[in-house]
């Protein structure tokens, strides 16, 4: 199975043999990839489609409502906890933020960052929402109820006294370029971080 992109640069930051918790996992696929390097852990998916796939992976699986935390994970029970496309869909992201580095040592954020230029051009110009490869859904039909940007991200982290300890910010293609190291909330499509509590 092929890893998205985003998702081998997640699984590039994750040692051989670490504990994880992957919020959202869809099918499954970073987790059954994680398992070939002795890497253990559960998925958390709500919708059952996915959550049937991961099952029929092999995939430890719980279905849950991230909106309602982590209830069921003790602190500091996990050395990553991974939420990859996932937190611009969460009711209150800044809870789930709380909670990740509740019950992990470390966490592994990754969204689409609505500042890039060409969101902001569609906005300005057409006086729509934008519409991008990162972002493909209308207004009315997405399933992301807060976007943000790099800068928003950052702020929240800093709010909630926690670290960067890692970032890549890419394009579309998810590779580093020029602009995205200059200018990332301006030139940066994709944003990934680790992140750890203060």
């Amino acid at each position: 199975m092929t890893l998205r992109i985003d998702l081998q640069i997640i699984s590039d930051w994750i040692p051989n043999g670490a504990r994880v918790l992957d919020l959202g996992c869809g099918n499954g696929s970073l987790l059954t990839h994680l398992q070939q390097r002795e890497v253990t852990g559960y998925g958390l998916e709500i919708d059952n489609g996915k959550f049937s796939d991961c099952i029929k992976a092999g995939v430890n699986v719980i279905q849950a409502d991230l909106d309602q935390g982590l209830p069921q994970f003790a602190d500091q029970s996990f050395d990553f906890v991974i939420l990859s496309q996932t937190l611009q869909a969460i009711n209150r992201p800044d809870f789930l933020l709380q909670e990740i580095a509740r019950v992990g040592k470390q966490g592994i954020i990754g969204f689409p960052n609505f500042g890039h230029w060409q969101c902001r051009l569609q906005l300005a110009l057409g006086g729509k929402m934008p519409v991008s490869r990162t972002l493909p859904n209308l207004w009315f039909n997405t399933p992301n109820i807060h976007l943000c940007t790099v800068n928003d991200f950052e702020a929240l982290c800093d709010n909630n006294n926690m670290s960067v300890l890692s970032r890549s910010i890419v394009n579309h293609e998810h590779k580093d370029t020029l602009g995205t190291r200059l200018l990332p909330n301006l030139f940066g499509q994709i944003a990934l971080y680790q992140i750890k509590q203060q």
